[in-house]
C-alpha cells in the first residue's frame, strides 16, 4: 500500500518570471502528483503537492534547485494533512 501524503512548500530566490510554476508544474505531473504552484507577493513560489511519498519528496527535491533560469535561497516546507480532492497539478496566478 502507497502511503499519500501532502506537503506546503515556499521557494524563495529568483523563482518568479523564470518560469518556475510551469517548470515545476511539469515536474509533478511527471511524478503523478496533485496540487498547485502559484506565485505569492513577497517574491516566493508557493507550492502544495499530493500523492506518494516517494514522489512528493521527489519533487521536494527538485525544487530545491528549480528551472535553469532560477536561482533558490531558501526551501520551506511542512506538512499538511492529505486533501485527495484534486486530480491533476495546476498553477494558479
Amino acid at each position: 500500500m502507497t502511503t499519500v501524503t501532502r506537503v506546503h512548500v515556499v521557494v524563495a530566490g529568483t523563482v518568479q518570471g523564470v518560469g518556475f510554476r510551469w517548470w515545476t508544474a511539469r515536474k509533478a505531473d511527471g511524478l503523478e502528483l496533485a496540487g498547485y504552484a502559484r506565485n505569492l507577493f513577497d517574491g516566493t513560489v508557493e507550492v502544495e503537492a499530493e500523492g506518494p511519498s516517494a514522489a512528493v519528496d521527489a519533487l521536494v527535491e527538485l525544487l530545491r534547485t528549480g528551472p535553469p533560469a532560477a536561482t533558490v535561497t531558501e526551501v520551506s516546507t511542512r506538512p499538511v494533512v492529505p486533501h485527495g480532492d484534486a486530480e491533476r497539478f495546476d498553477i494558479l496566478r
